[in-house]
């Protein structure tokens, strides 16, 4: 599948373009100069072909992280076989726009011109000026108004190589055995795709600004995947990486770091909303600390977030090798300040340096494996009536409350139903109690347990009490 790369400097419109394509909004947009500063990566699909597309920071280079996001743009540029180069219509050509081409059309790829902000046909005229660029592939196109975006779309599928069909004639026989041994392969696939969705994990990395994610992420993919800089709120759009680990598939979110509420502004808005849509579908949370300094509300609230959506989670202290205390008391810092996540493992590390970083990829596996715990019914009233034994579930005004029995309904995260006489009268004390009891004899570590209270023969759909 050929790659194809999107480059141009800042707020001409790549990440506009790379939506439109794509066909989703999937990279965030905004007039603010910079919104887009790691590579984002989506199959598109024009006509019956397939092509990889990469939506690039602007070249910039007016500070630290702009220049760490040029670089990797240029790299995506290496590594493409066609380039598109967008320019903004509005203005006339500029000679840093020129030198950054000629650099291209030396990499000996299939390269065009793009013009965005064509918006009508008076705006034609400064097309011409483009004419100085030397080159035959020049599209004026709007994102904005959808002109032009037929003719580059007909000049890739020409670019692109024509896809094996494997689907057989209408006039060619199969034999039984044939048909028999084709429909069993598609099953054996199915099963395949079936089960290896089990093997597929989605963690999030979350944490205020500057407190070393996108380090983080790159020293677990053991590669320069994100943009790392000293500027706090480098990262806006969450960076996704998948990589193999022992058999499972890990993939990786980077999220955008986030602010206290009264400093959250323009884009990062839209920053923190994709963060919580990255959280509704993540499985585990990296939460990222930063041991260097002492822990802050928001740390607390971030956190919060990852309990709000029930999620498997290792709590991460980063900068290990500039650690404000000894491990015993910033430990003891974390529990206190997190009791609400005391069921998550601590590893202590340095993205910088990578010490100790490989224990968070075997640490994952295990949390997934504990949050996709299930617990056979019988064994689980048998834990429910020793439970009880040792202490009594206490009264309602005098009325008595009994639990008939329970079972395991859902995992990821486990989720376990009360059948009882007065299910409102479970007391949060006694419901903490039996997760407690839960914990005592099965692993669980890193996963919440839920509890849903519910009266015999009730039929809704279980709702959290």
């Amino acid at each position: 599948m050929k790659n194809i790369a999107l480059i141009g400097r800042p707020n001409v419109g790549k990440s506009s373009l790379f939506n439109r394509l794509a066909g989703k909004r999937i990279a965030i947009t905004s007039d603010v100069s910079g919104t887009t500063r790691d590579t984002k990566k989506e199959e598109i699909e024009i006509d019956d072909k397939h092509a990889l597309l990469t939506d690039t920071g602007g070249l910039d280079d007016k500070d630290e992280m702009f220049e760490t996001v040029k670089r990797k743009s240029l790299q995506s540029a290496k590594e493409s076989n066609i380039i598109l180069y967008m320019v903004d219509g509005k203005l006339f050509p500029d000679d840093k726009d020129k030198k950054i081409f000629f650099e291209l059309q030396k990499l000996k790829k299939d390269i065009a011109l793009i013009i965005n902000k064509i918006d009508n046909d008076k705006m034609n005229e400064i097309v011409w000026e483009y004419q100085s660029f030397g080159i035959k592939n020049i599209f004026p196109i709007s994102v904005s108004h959808n002109r032009g975006i037929t003719p580059l779309l007909n000049w890739l599928y020409k670019k692109l190589p024509i896809e094996e069909n494997l689907e057989l004639n209408d006039d060619e026989d199969l034999s039984l055995e044939d048909f028999l041994d084709n429909f069993k392969n598609e099953e054996e696939n199915l099963k395949e795709k079936l089960s290896s969705s089990s093997n597929e994990i989605k963690v999030a990395i979350v944490g205020r600004v500057n407190v070393g994610k996108s380090s983080l992420l790159n020293a677990l993919l053991n590669e320069e995947r994100a943009v790392v800089s000293s500027i706090a709120g480098t990262t806006i759009d969450p960076v996704n990486k998948e990589m193999i680990y022992k058999d499972k598939i890990i993939t990786f979110v980077d999220t955008a770091g986030i602010r206290k509420r009264g400093k959250i502004e323009g884009i990062e808005k839209f920053a923190l909303n994709r963060t919580e849509k990255m959280l509704e579908n993540a499985n585990i949370a990296l939460i990222v600390l930063d041991a260097s300094e002492e822990f802050k509300e928001l740390d607390e609230r971030i956190a919060s977030l990852v309990d709000k959506f029930s999620l498997g989670s290792i709590i991460v202290l980063n900068k290990w090798d500039k650690a404000r205390d000894e491990y015993k008391k910033v430990v003891e810092d974390v529990r206190y300040r997190f009791k609400f996540l005391g069921y998550s493992p601590i590893i202590t590390v340095s993205a910088l340096s990578k010490k100790r970083i490989h224990k968070i990829n075997d640490k994952i596996l295990e949390v997934y494996e504990n949050y996709s715990r299930r617990i056979s019914t019988g064994k689980l009233n048998e834990l429910i009536k020793f439970a009880n034994s040792r202490h009594h579930l206490p009264s309602d005004m005098g009325k008595i409350v009994k639990i008939f029995f329970a079972t395991q309904f859902d995992i990821k995260p486990p989720r376990i139903a009360l059948i009882m006489n007065r299910p409102k009268s479970l007391h949060f004390s006694y419901k903490r109690y039996l997760v407690n009891t839960i914990r005592e004899h099965f692993n669980f570590e890193g996963s919440p347990i839920l509890i849903f209270p519910r009266k015999r023969g009730e039929k809704e759909e279980i709702e959290e009490v």
